[in-house]
């Protein structure tokens, strides 16, 4: 089989708000949804809970998840890549 095969996984793209938890990363995404009476556009934030197994991942960061089978109550997501790196205040 070739490495990239189809998958039903949902894959979501956001910041990573939370590294407190052991393994545990918490992703900020966000995205823009229009009212459907006004036509206005506004932007809604949905956290998810995903499994960091090298504690790799500071806040900040952009990563890339994908849906997974329930690791434990709230985790139902891997961290899939890091899609950029925030860069390190110097002290």
């Amino acid at each position: 089989m070739s490495k990239e095969t189809k998958s039903n996984k949902r894959v979501l793209k956001g910041v990573v708000s939370s590294n407190k938890g052991d393994k545990t990363i918490v992703v900020s995404v966000k995205r823009s949804v229009r009212h459907p009476l006004y036509s206005k556009s506004y932007s809604v934030t949905k956290k998810y809970h995903a499994h960091d197994e090298k504690n790799e991942v500071n806040i900040g960061d952009t990563v890339q998840i994908i849906e997974c089978v329930p690791i434990s109550k709230n985790k139902r997501w891997n961290l899939e890549s890091i899609v950029e790196k925030t860069k390190e205040l110097e002290s």
